[in-house]
């Protein structure tokens, strides 16, 4: 108990009490989470003294009393990247005021398109960032700017964005996001049409979607929907359910302005996702009930601009649940407590804490620092993200409704999505639903090569089960991980058993996949593919106009300036840009997959050593395969005029925001 002193070494749990600062007003107060009204995962114990509003609530660090971590494991070249990044942060907040200040937020997004103008939008034209800088003056300016970015805070610009996005995603590049993008795991296989909510019909309306049949009918080629859903072609990205609840505190928010979304996709016969219908819902509160609209690829430019904005809410949505849920919550927050029961329960000489070591490295920082500037009351998550200040509740109710252990290693996660099925003929003993899936198949290479190693390595030190069951250390950090760690869950009947070999290999390869590729593909990806606002804004600031706005009058005259109205302004979109890119950098002393500093502890043991080595080729020979597959034109979601190659899994990196690398750990 008490204050944690910078020299202590102790490892303890606690509640997420640290999130808000009600003594700075109500509007900083935030709700504990951790407990049976929020269920979530306990984080490392800090210690700090508590606010004077609320004592229940942890006061958050001060230059007196900084924040607390048992060790830290911030070498002084990772330190020197992060202050790196924080400058970075600093500039973009200062250089999109005065670009704003001196030609205008509108004019900075029309300027942009000036060239754009006689371009066919169905086409995706990927350019360099510097090709389109020397189109207008106020482009000529921010060139100017850029080059004393670079040259001195070496900022580079994203790497690559399309002449066509400005209004948005073109609907092929929008499909192919949903497999090939910063966020991949989302996607699922439609297998009730129409979708059915899970919600409380007492509270939402009945749960039936306003999708019918004769919104999609003429994209599926002459077959029935159920033909469709038979013959695994009908895919769906389904946000309803998660964001309804919030989505009526949101549009209450100044500036935020939001939608339950559901977007049906239709697998087309080259392989590719082309949307069909967006459903987007609001509640009504007072009916108890739902606002439904349904969008249908354009006829004519009225529903061209809608259907534009459609994909805009979509995006939005799904740059949240990415943020919160599949990065924050599923990685940084799970993984957290199985680190902390490996410092309480394991000596550093035990095999498995050995074999995890590289893969805790870091994470507790992270945390702590994400805790104090990310996802803390006015910090950079909710200043950027739509769900502003409930953010950190959005991704409390996913971890309540939706997190399973048992389903976070890739295989049992593909499998639940319904975009695999187990099948002993194929690679990886999984038939995909959709052969041209990059994620998955660039993330079963690296599953696979983690799951030999740690085989080869828990069969060496288990060779029977009774050896497992045995170690007392190895069952008090499980048990500890579940019944501490995940104590609002720790009854539910999913979690794995921890008494065989088997056992013990598939929980310990979940854990190094999810801080490893799955990391990868969460963070590294953010600058690169989200960068570009107008290509996937992290909010928005209208609705979609109906007849009735008084609005919509203005919406027929000039769609292009409603839909720029719509996304953040440009310096928000600038400023947020520059949290992305430092977020997503590798620092010079990465270590990535394949590499440890460590082997010098094993030179007794040639068979471990041997399967370290063998792991160590396989991601080399994973880096060639995965450049083989970005090469190869049958592939059409990584290969091809206009499309992006697929790199967040290619294990190796140089320094930098680079959008490929596989580092050991949380390192960002």
């Amino acid at each position: 108990m008490g204050l944690r002193l910078p020299s202590d070494r102790i490892y303890d749990y606690d509640v997420y009490n640290d999130l808000g600062n009600p003594d700075k007003g109500t509007d900083y107060a935030r709700p504990t989470l951790g407990g049976r009204t929020n269920p979530y995962p306990r984080r490392c114990r800090s210690g700090q003294p508590p606010t004077t509003t609320d004592v229940s609530a942890e006061s958050p660090p001060s230059p007196s009393i900084p924040a607390y971590v048992p060790r830290d494991e911030y070498g002084e070249r990772k330190k020197e990247f992060m202050s790196h990044g924080r400058k970075n942060a600093i500039l973009g907040n200062i250089i999109p005021l005065v670009i704003a200040k001196i030609y205008g937020e509108k004019n900075f997004y029309l300027a942009v398109d000036a060239d754009n103008q006689h371009k066919n939008k169905s086409t995706m034209n990927i350019v360099s960032l510097d090709k389109l800088l020397n189109k207008s003056p106020i482009l000529k300016t921010l060139s100017k700017i850029q080059e004393v970015i670079e040259r001195t805070f070496k900022l580079d610009p994203p790497k690559y964005i399309s002449r066509d996005a400005i209004w948005g995603l073109p609907d092929d590049e929008f499909g192919r996001r949903v497999l090939a993008g910063v966020n991949p795991v989302s996607i699922e296989k439609l297998k009730v049409f129409p979708p059915v909510s899970k919600l409380d019909p007492s509270i939402y309306g009945p749960p039936e979607s306003a999708l019918k049949e004769e919104h999609i009918i003429s994209l599926l080629e002459g077959m029935s929907v159920q033909q469709a859903i038979d013959e695994d072609k009908l895919f769906i990205l389904d946000y309803h359910d998660i964001y309804l609840p919030y989505v009526g505190r949101i549009n209450a928010i100044e500036g935020r302005k939001t939608y339950a979304t559901r977007t049906i996709f239709f697998l087309t016969p080259h392989g590719t996702l082309k949307p069909g219908a967006i459903e987007l819902s609001l509640p009504l509160a007072e009916e108890k009930a739902s606002s439904k609209l349904v969008l249908t690829p354009p006829a004519d430019g009225t529903a061209y601009w809608l259907w534009q904005l459609g994909k805009e809410h979509v995006c939005s949505n799904d740059a949240a649940v990415q943020t919160l849920v599949n990065h924050w919550l599923r990685i940084h927050a799970c993984m957290e407590p199985f680190f902390i029961a490996a410092h309480r329960n394991l000596s550093v000489m035990h095999p498995i804490f050995k074999l995890l070591d590289p893969h805790m490295r870091y994470i507790m920082k992270t945390n702590s620092f994400s805790r104090g500037v990310l996802i803390n009351a006015g910090g950079m998550i909710e200043t950027f993200n739509a769900p502003a200040k409930y953010c950190m509740e959005f991704s409390c109710s996913a971890y309540r409704d939706w997190w399973r252990f048992d389903l976070e290693g890739l295989p049992a996660d593909v499998i639940r999505r319904g975009m695999a099925v187990p099948d002993c003929r194929y690679p990886h003993r999984l038939r995909l639903t959709i052969d041209d899936y990059p994620y998955a198949q660039d993330g079963l290479l690296i599953w696979s090569a983690i799951e030999n190693l740690v085989t080869k390595y828990v069969n060496h030190y288990y060779p029977e089960a009774i050896l497992v069951q045995d170690d007392t250390e190895l069952q008090a950090w499980y048990n500890e991980s579940v019944n501490r760690g995940h104590a609002d869950l720790s009854n539910a009947t999913w979690w794995p058993k921890l008494s065989t070999p088997r056992d013990l290999i598939d929980i310990v390869t979940t854990i190094i996949w999810t801080v490893t590729g799955q990391h990868a593909v969460m963070n590294f990806g953010q600058y690169p593919y989200g960068a570009y606002i107008p290509a996937r804004p992290p909010f928005m600031r209208r609705l979609l106009p109906s007849e009735t706005d008084p609005d919509y009058e203005h919406f027929l005259a000039n769609p292009q300036e409603y839909f720029l109205s719509s996304l953040p302004s440009f310096t928000q979109a600038a400023q947020f840009a520059a949290i992305l890119h430092t977020g997503s950098g590798h620092s010079p002393d990465e270590e990535y997959i394949g590499e440890r500093n460590d082997l010098s502890s094993w030179a007794s043991e040639p068979e471990i050593l041997e399967a370290f080595y063998e792991f160590s080729l396989d991601t080399k020979a994973i880096v060639q395969e995965i450049a083989r597959r970005n090469s190869d034109p049958r592939l059409t979601n990584r290969c091809g005029a206009g499309t992006f190659p697929f790199e967040l899994l290619i294990p190796s990196s140089g320094s930098g925001t680079t959008g490929r690398g596989v580092p050991n750990s949380v390192t960002a």
